[in-house]
């Protein structure tokens, strides 16, 4: 198993432990997470789609993602890539606190690393708009 197989797989262990400091490690100083050129979440405010950059911004998605998220299910289905890059593909069953909208979705995960083996840009691919809808901006 090539190591950004490994250290994603690290990663989604670290999650299911609540262990962020262990993420944060592995990121790289000027990380992209949640980067993109168009983004329907990031326009509508959604706040776990801000682009954040550096691991001290990221670590901002988890406090969001906790105060916000009731997770009622996580699964890592399948953990993939080659490269420089890897994917989780994942199914979460939660619940948006402020709303009481309870939702399930598949996910991907792109992880992107740099050649130093740290994560240089994250993205979460979704159905934003199950997300859109349960934070009541759709």
């Amino acid at each position: 198993m090539s190591h950004i197989l490994e250290t994603v797989q690290g990663l989604y262990q670290a999650f299911g432990r609540g262990d962020v400091p262990a993420i944060l490690a592995q990121l790289a100083p000027d990380v992209r997470w949640e980067s993109w050129s168009e983004h329907s979440a990031q326009q509508a405010g959604h706040p776990l789609f801000t682009l954040r950059v550096g691991p001290q911004q990221a670590s901002e998605f988890f406090g969001v993602l906790a105060r916000n998220l009731e997770i009622h299910e996580f699964q890592v289905l399948d953990v993939f890539g080659s490269g420089r890059q890897a994917a989780g593909e994942c199914l979460i069953d939660c619940t948006w606190r402020p709303t009481g909208k309870r939702f399930r979705d598949e996910e991907l995960h792109l992880w992107t690393f740099g050649d130093d083996g740290k994560v240089v840009r994250f993205r979460h691919y979704l159905d934003t708009a199950k997300h859109l809808r349960a934070a009541g901006l759709l």
